[in-house]
């Protein structure tokens, strides 16, 4: 990464649910998005974002390594209506520990792969006829 780059501040809630792959963001899936769409430089469709984690995960360690120590608990037996709950008490802890934003870098060109999302659809076997595009009034196809 060149120093040259500026970094961006992140929750550390969005940062766990990279390098853990357990989502304890407190904007949840937006708070996924949103990183992975920085690092990468994409707007990332919904199939993609489990190979963008797996892409940015090292990088965010490597950031910041004192994070690898962070492991999440097991909430599988936890009651749906007490989780977020549960999950917000253990993050509390754990950015008293760690702090609750840390400045993150987007990922250099060779450590994210580009696939176009329609593309990206077919590399996962779901067949063409199956994919509908959808060109909202004002853009040509072809346009994200």
């Amino acid at each position: 990464m060149s120093a040259d780059v500026e970094s961006r501040d992140f929750e550390l809630g969005d940062i766990l649910s990279i390098t853990t792959g357990r989502l304890v963001s407190r904007r949840h899936i937006d708070g996924v998005y949103d990183i992975l769409n920085y690092m990468t430089g994409d707007s990332l469709f919904t199939h993609q974002l489990p190979r963008a984690s797996r892409e940015c995960e090292g990088p965010l360690l490597a950031q910041h390594p004192d994070l690898a120590a962070v492991a999440v608990p097991e909430w599988s037996d936890m009651p749906k209506e007490r989780l977020q709950e549960a999950v917000y008490a253990w993050l509390d802890k754990t950015e008293a520990t760690y702090g609750a934003r840390r400045p993150v870098q987007p990922l250099a060109d060779a450590e994210h792969t580009h696939i176009d999302p329609l593309s990206e659809l077919g590399l996962r076997g779901i067949p063409p006829e199956r994919i509908i595009t959808v060109v909202h009034p004002g853009e040509s196809e072809g346009t994200s």
